[in-house]
């Protein structure tokens, strides 16, 4: 009998978002473009050279840990889980035994796989019931998001202070506009300016706002605070909402998560403000925004994960001249 996650959390991330593999990523891409066979063969060379030494932990380990902490307080006789996790790599199964024998040595109750062998982990997605994707490939999370597929974001590197996360509590936390919400608010206030965004937006507090690529996510965070509110542990998940809206444009986003049925633990309008600051103080397990301008300072403090816009949006930025990066296998 197939098990029915329709109301388990279920994270997928790469092997790259759960543990610091710089090192062997770099030491791949750099030889690639000389001679990919030969790149690969030296990559899996190295990585079964040092399959018994300890990696560092990723910007999502924070994460996963405290997520899957929470099945700890679930009954004996619920069988449907409150949060699975799949490690979902490009790395061959050869390759990923480094990676295998570091969830193991952290004790990490993670049970499913997906290792690809140099292909694109985004066609499994939805085979695993995924409501969040972390990863360090930029195609794969434009992709996620392109398709629909489910929340996705490109993983920051893991913060230089590395101050403690809450250890009795998940804590996330989300940007509002093109995030949480669709981004034609956002678009009004970059083509018309602050005093226009603030007319339209109060102007519309009782028009809920669009589902933005993360709705579905925050709605399915919302049911498992629910489930776990019915074994008195509704406590063990804090959601933020951390925007650099102010008013008068904050009832036209409190209007909306009502009209969603979604309550959110704090929420702050910031009108300026750094958000720093304040997910600092919050503790975020991790932080998604989709403008570098805060994601790169956030960084340095919190995990925190890049949401990429739909490509053709009026967002997204003009494409770099760059080449496309290219992943271990």
């Amino acid at each position: 009998m197939a098990l029915d996650l329709a109301e388990t959390f279920v994270v997928g991330i790469s092997a790259t978002a759960l543990f610091d593999m710089t090192e062997s990523d770099s030491l791949f891409r750099a030889r690639y473009a000389a001679d990919p066979a030969a790149a690969v063969a030296d990559y899996r060379a190295y990585m079964q050279a040092r399959e018994a030494e300890p990696l560092a932990d990723g910007t999502g380990m924070p994460l996963v840990r405290a997520l899957l902490g929470l099945n700890q307080v679930q009954p004996a006789n619920d069988p449907q889980p409150l949060v699975e996790v799949v490690v979902m790599s490009r790395n061959s199964p050869e390759t990923g035994v480094r990676v295998f024998n570091n969830i193991r040595a952290r004790g990490l109750p993670i049970r499913r796989h997906a290792f690809t062998g140099g292909e694109s982990v985004v066609d499994y997605l939805a085979a695993f019931a995924v409501d969040l994707f972390l990863t360090t490939n930029v195609e794969d999370a434009q992709r996620v998001i392109d398709e629909q597929v489910c929340a996705a974001a490109i993983v920051k590197p893991p913060p230089s202070q590395r101050l403690a996360p809450s250890e009795d509590q998940v804590r996330i936390a989300f940007d509002g506009d093109a995030v949480l919400f669709d981004e034609t608010s956002e678009l009004v206030f970059r083509t018309q300016g602050l005093e226009s965004f603030h007319a339209s937006e109060d102007a519309r507090q009782d028009e809920p706002l669009g589902d933005g690529p993360y709705a579905k996510m925050l709605r399915k965070l919302s049911r498992l605070q629910q489930r776990l509110a019915q074994y008195g542990q509704a406590a063990l998940i804090r959601i933020a909402l951390v925007t650099a809206r102010a008013a008068p444009a904050e009832m036209r986003v409190i209007k909306t998560l009502r009209h969603w049925g979604v309550a959110v633990d704090e929420i702050f309008f910031l009108g300026g403000v750094a958000k720093t600051a304040i997910l600092t103080a919050f503790k975020a397990h991790i932080f998604f925004d989709d403008q570098d301008l805060h994601l790169d300072r956030a960084a340095h403090c919190v995990p925190a994960g890049k949401v990429p816009y739909p490509t053709g949006s009026l967002l997204q930025p003009a494409p770099s001249a760059s080449p496309p990066r290219v992943e271990a296998p």
